[in-house]
């Protein structure tokens, strides 16, 4: 069920309705628990054991590292996450795993080949981790250990509503335990924070139906073998739309999960602050995905160590984790590579930083970081729209030879018209930080602004399309 469905939206809506109703608020967590099982069921009934065996394990392991036998915690904490990550390897891997070193022609590669992959597992699974982890980590702290009530019914139900709560199920942002259970107590409408909601739901919006829809119904073409015959110049254009459409299409996905958290009294971390303006890899990963980038650092990175053993297991502890967080993205060793080319990008950042090379602090210095850092994430994204590593290379030689290949001028036109609002937006923020009285004077037209983009989510949303981290 997509966020821009008739059928979402009738959902939310009822289901907003209950919420606030004095005589059900002492439902209100089961209210949502049974609005998020219908938003996932929806699509995929024939997953929702999966889902409820993931939240099972979950219930278990931290249950019982704050109320099982003294010694045994760091047992059951580690097989809690060592379950989680099984569902995940099982159902996300196998294939690669089959396609890799089976055969898929007949016997048990042709049944690897054929799971189905659960919508939002690598989110799902990566909140169940946090939980477990969390738990065990502050076993010995009473204000978390008040968190997990002693009757199993009660901390079954909290862990359901953690795990399924539907804005954030199936993309994120990822949650942490020690950030959304201490938020679960009654919710009262007079302390919706509406002018939030509104804000974030419509940019959102405008970002998802009017930005990404539109897009992809042009970017369809960076698909092997149809790129091969077009220009070099339309496929550079084609990959800066896909860089627009990819930010467009997720951050509008988190912007509407933020909304509608808020809408229901919930407070959700924010996910991307304006990526492509970044000067740095660093800088970079601390904007994009940000739930994931600060995961992957306090529940991988970290715990290998971080930088605290020497220059060399740094650079080799950044690229781990940024292969890992490859891997999580998809099921292809393209995703491994992207992941790869990005740790290797962070170390030798790193390493010229230390060396000093990298601190170039002026205006012309950080316009071009911030030109090579993009021009880098934006063709790595090769990698996500084309998972098969040769339909990239065939990609890459088109736009060395297809110089003399006839420009489609209209095609570049339109891709450069449904882009520009990203550009515009990145350079609003930019204008803002460096000179802040013209934010002010901005600040008075916001919502001229809002209505006009009300009015282009009606009038030019392009045609209904999936979000492109639901494969994920």
């Amino acid at each position: 069920m997509l966020f821009t469905s008739l059928h979402f939206i009738i959902l939310a809506l009822v289901t907003f309705g209950l919420y606030y109703l004095p005589a059900l608020r002492r439902w209100q967590v089961f209210s949502l628990i049974v609005a998020s099982l219908t938003f996932y069921a929806y699509n995929q009934l024939n997953l929702l054991w999966l889902l409820l065996l993931s939240v099972t394990i979950n219930i278990v392991a931290s249950y019982y590292v704050i109320y099982g036998p003294t010694g045994s915690q760091k047992l059951v904490a580690t097989l809690g996450v060592i379950g989680n990550l099984a569902i995940l390897c099982f159902f996300k891997y196998s294939p690669l795993f089959a396609r890799t070193f089976l055969s898929i022609d007949a016997g048990v590669g042709a049944w690897l080949l054929m799971l189905p992959l659960p919508i939002g597992i690598s989110f799902f699974t990566f909140q169940g981790i946090s939980l477990v982890v969390d738990t065990y980590r502050n076993r010995h702290v009473d204000a978390y250990r008040s968190l997990i009530a002693r009757n199993m019914a009660k901390h079954a139900e909290t862990v359901l509503f953690f795990k399924a709560f539907f804005p954030q199920l199936v993309s994120g942002p990822i949650v942490k335990a020690h950030d959304f259970l201490p938020q679960i107590k009654p919710k009262y409408i007079n302390a919706v924070r509406w002018e939030y909601c509104f804000r974030t739901l419509v940019l959102g919006y405008f970002l998802k139906t009017v930005i990404a829809d539109n897009l992809k119904d042009h970017t369809y073409i960076v698909t092997y073998p149809y790129f091969e015959n077009l220009s070099s110049l339309n496929l550079i254009v084609l990959l800066f739309g896909y860089s627009m459409q990819i930010f467009a299409d997720f951050a509008g996905y988190s912007l509407i999960a933020l909304g509608l958290a808020a809408l229901f009294g919930y407070r959700f971390p924010i996910n991307f602050n304006f990526p492509y303006v970044s000067s740095s890899f660093s800088d970079f990963w601390r904007r994009w995905h940000i739930s994931l980038s600060s995961f992957l650092r306090e529940y991988l990175y970290i715990p290998l160590g971080g930088n605290r053993h020497g220059k060399a297991r740094t650079y080799f502890n950044l690229m781990l984790t940024m292969v890992l967080g490859g891997l999580w993205h998809g099921a292809a060793w393209s995703y491994a590579i992207w992941g790869l080319a990005h740790g290797l990008a962070l170390a030798v950042e790193r390493f010229l930083t230390d060396k000093g090379l990298f601190l170039m602090h002026s205006r012309v210095a950080r316009i071009l970081k911030g030109l090579w850092v993009f021009s880098f994430v934006t063709l790595a994204w090769l990698l996500f729209k084309l998972p098969n590593f040769s339909h990239v290379i065939a990609y890459l030689r088109a736009i060395a030879v297809n110089t003399t290949k006839p420009i489609d001028s209209l095609a570049i036109m339109l891709i450069l018209m449904y882009a520009f609002p990203v550009v515009a937006y990145h350079l609003h923020y930019l204008l803002g930080t460096r000179l802040p009285a013209v934010q002010l004077n901005w600040a008075r037209w916001d919502y001229v602004a809002y209505g006009l983009l009300i009015f282009m989510i009606i009038t030019n949303s392009g045609s209904e399309g999936t979000f492109i981290y639901f494969q994920f």
